[in-house]
């Protein structure tokens, strides 16, 4: 399956690594294009000069280990599409140009499910997505969190709960069901 990922699910950091975790586990295939990629770089950089370093290596590196991720809409697609909001419309030409089968995003209201289905594309925000493959392939999800939550109880130095970390990662129904099984 091949999943366009929007910018709001890329750029919160525990969100992101669940998804991409995800992928690794062989899940699904993330697409992207140039553009999501510097949305999440030029959100980062609100942060300061810092926060900006820290996504563009970032950046480099997911890029580096899906090197096939990266979509480029054909000329005149995004002159044909039409979301609510404009801003959005390069997101669904990326999906289009890759072939995905569902745009994961966190702004479900600017994909509206009768215009993507149009096009072939479903939508679903994180949380259901992976609570959805999570009922297909419990061990994998379960391997990319507890991988995510490893490294979040490392570079905090404190001892995170799945539960509370999944539910600040607005992935709270997963949360729920990786610890409640």
């Amino acid at each position: 399956m091949k999943v366009c990922l929007d910018t709001c699910v890329l750029y919160p950091t525990v969100m992101r690594e669940v998804l991409l975790g995800v992928a690794a586990q062989g899940l699904f295939e993330p697409l992207w294009s140039e553009r999501i990629l510097g949305e999440w770089s030029r959100a980062a950089a609100k942060l300061g000069p810092a926060g900006q370093v820290q996504a563009d290596t970032e950046i480099a590196m997911v890029s580096a280990r899906w090197p096939k991720a990266k979509v480029v809409p054909p000329a005149g697609l995004l002159d044909r599409l039409w979301l609510p909001d404009a801003n959005d419309v390069h997101v669904l030409a990326a999906a289009i140009a890759g072939h995905a089968d569902v745009i994961i995003t966190m702004n479900t209201k600017d994909f509206p499910r009768n215009i993507l289905a149009e096009e072939g594309l479903s939508r679903s925000d994180p949380d259901d997505f992976l609570v959805g493959l999570y009922a297909a392939e419990p061990a994998a999800v379960t391997r990319a969190v507890s991988d995510v939550h490893a490294e979040a109880n490392r570079l905090t130095g404190d001892v995170w709960d799945v539960r509370k970390l999944m539910k600040k990662a607005r992935l709270p129904r997963l949360g729920k069901k990786l610890t409640s099984s």
